[in-house]
């Protein structure tokens, strides 16, 4: 008698660079995607073309607008690094067509900068964006982690909870697997979207590059930008004081804020804490702080989250900027 053929799950709970893992070459391959799309085309006066990632959500994600908008006003500035960003997420956007990037110089000064920055798409404003400028000077760097903090490789990959999630949020659970983030992201509990628990209090997961990659502080600091975006929408939804789920409510990203303490070294690992601090109405906002591997404090983020009944079609993702 044959014995029936077992299905034997991946284990997402090990090492994920170098091991050559369908995932590591899956990974590779999504950041190899986000370069192509940070590297803008000039087409004008300050005045870009850009492309998008493949869609992961139905729509562009935040994230990847944040990045190219910091992208382009980098291009416009000599000798400086990004200290902030403040984005506003006017409309969603279609990852098929292509981006206009309009830069606008605010002010240059001998010190700081600052630029405006639009991303169109047919004509129509995706997001408005306020970068600023500094020459990064060096500071004493005050160490901000906790005594013990756990180390990250012995925390789960975000894919493990994708693959164990339950039978509701396995299809846009599997989007993490066989489509992935170009990050290593790792966490100690799911995160709602795949079927964790409502609870109080901050969340924490580590996140790096799954490569090191060359480029200045402007670099990472896009790619940071980038990778700040993640699970902020769901941090709302985890700690709202009422019952929400993605089956009944719609996370949408109003705005998303960045600063930038230091320069960055993005493929080395980062803990990321979130937190709710303030719900109102349907607006919820939902705080950042970013640590490197060495405890220093190098980035601080804010989100305006907004959460409200489905009065449609369930939305298709967790990520999904207004």
């Amino acid at each position: 008698m044959s014995m029936p053929e077992v299905t034997v799950q991946p284990d997402f709970t090990g090492p994920l660079r170098a091991t050559g893992s369908r995932l590591e070459t899956a990974t590779l391959g999504a950041l190899d995607e986000l370069q192509q799309v940070l590297t803008l085309q000039p087409a004008g006066a300050d005045r870009f073309r850009a492309g998008s990632e493949v869609s992961r959500f139905g729509r562009i994600f935040g994230g990847q607008l944040v990045a190219q908008a910091m992208s382009a006003a980098s291009a416009t500035v000599s000798e400086l690094c990004p200290h902030s960003i403040h984005v506003s997420f006017v409309r969603p956007g279609d990852s098929a067509a292509p981006l206009d990037i309009v830069v606008d110089h605010t002010r240059d000064g001998r010190s700081m900068s600052v630029r405006q920055v639009v991303v169109e798409q047919d004509g129509n404003a995706l997001v408005t964006a306020t970068v600023s400028f500094d020459t990064h000077s060096e500071s004493a760097d005050a160490v901000t982690a906790a005594e013990g903090a756990t180390a990250p490789e012995s925390l789960p990959l975000l894919q493990h909870w994708a693959q164990l999630a339950p039978a509701g949020l396995a299809a846009p659970g599997s989007t993490w697997i066989d489509t992935p983030p170009p990050l290593e992201m790792r966490i100690g509990e799911p995160p709602i979207f795949l079927g964790g628990k409502q609870a109080p209090g901050p969340r924490v997961h580590w996140m790096r590059l799954p490569r090191r990659i060359d480029g200045g502080p402007p670099t990472h600091a896009a790619l940071l930008a980038y990778a700040s975006d993640y699970l902020l929408v769901d941090m709302a939804l985890r700690s709202h004081p009422r019952p929400v789920s993605y089956a009944s409510h719609r996370g949408l990203t109003l705005d998303h804020t960045v600063w930038l303490h230091r320069p960055v070294r993005f493929d080395r690992w980062h803990s990321y804490t979130q937190q709710t601090v303030a719900v109102g109405g349907h607006r919820a906002l939902v705080q950042g702080t970013i640590v490197d591997i060495d405890g220093r404090h190098v980035a601080s983020t804010a989100q305006e989250v907004l959460v409200r009944p489905m009065s449609g079609p369930r939305g298709t993702g967790p990520e999904q900027p207004a």
